[in-house]
């Protein structure tokens, strides 16, 4: 066994042992995706269902692994539901602020509207959670942190969601209609001229959550990726490839 297969063997057995997300380190692997290397016809591994509403007929998103091309990929399929994928890791933005992935949609959510509580839908997003650091926040910042997860549950403190818009400017931030402050809208695609193309996206996670939120960023602590269409009820189907963080000096290798 290589030196690099124990430190992964160790880290796991870790992770199981002590429980919590895994933490990203400057000599560990910045792939928080794998989709790649997972499955077919399950989910991959480290990553469970984000449900959002408690109703019991609350429909959900439909994710599976499966082939695309030459390539293994995660399917979401969005019928007047939502749901994400979510993956708990906790990543410093000052040693690894980009992050790189690729997506494919069969269509754009045609109603859907960033500005709009009522049609705040998307074929396809890729969020980025951040922790809670009390040492570093304002007194207003932990009142409302503490507001939120008593009414709404298990919350970040601050989240970006990259969006795969039907119509927005493109690098526009948008307040979350559903989510307020917590949570910046940021345009990344727009409109459905690239719809049925691998497009692969490279964002600078530390200079975005500046210039959304105005401040330096906390520690990344997960990604999800999501499809969603409960409020427009219109159907999307979305394909998404790896995610990786790095350093932005060197290129990710995606799948």
């Amino acid at each position: 066994m290589t030196l690099t297969a124990v430190r992964s063997a160790i880290v796991a057995l870790l992770v199981v042992l002590y429980g919590g997300a895994p933490v990203v380190h400057a000599a560990d692997p910045v792939v928080v995706g794998a989709f790649s290397s997972a499955v077919e016809g399950s989910l991959p591994a480290g990553w469970k269902p984000q449900i959002f509403k408690r109703r019991k007929d609350a429909r959900r998103t439909s994710y599976d692994v499966v082939r695309d091309g030459k390539s293994t990929v995660v399917r979401a399929e969005s019928e007047g539901a939502a749901s994400g994928l979510e993956h708990e890791v906790q990543v410093k933005l000052e040693e690894f602020p980009v992050l790189r992935w690729r997506w494919k949609i069969d269509n754009v959510v045609a109603s859907g509207d960033p500005l709009r509580k009522d049609k705040d839908d998307y074929a396809a997003r890729v969020y980025v959670t951040f922790g809670f650091e009390p040492d570093k926040v304002t007194v207003g910042e932990k009142l409302r942190y503490r507001t939120s997860r008593f009414l709404l549950g298990n919350v970040p403190f601050a989240a970006i969601s990259y969006i795969w818009a039907s119509r927005a400017p493109m690098g526009a931030v948008i307040e979350s209609p559903h989510m307020g402050d917590i949570v910046k809208l940021i345009v990344v695609e727009s409109g459905a001229e690239r719809v049925g193309q691998w497009v692969t996206e490279e964002r600078n996670v530390y200079d975005d959550y500046r210039r959304a939120f105005g401040k330096e960023p906390p520690s990344v602590s997960g990604v999800a990726i999501m499809t969603d269409t409960d409020n427009t009820l219109e159907r999307a189907t979305a394909y998404y490839g790896d995610l990786a963080f790095s350093s932005g000096q060197t290129s990710a290798l995606l799948h």
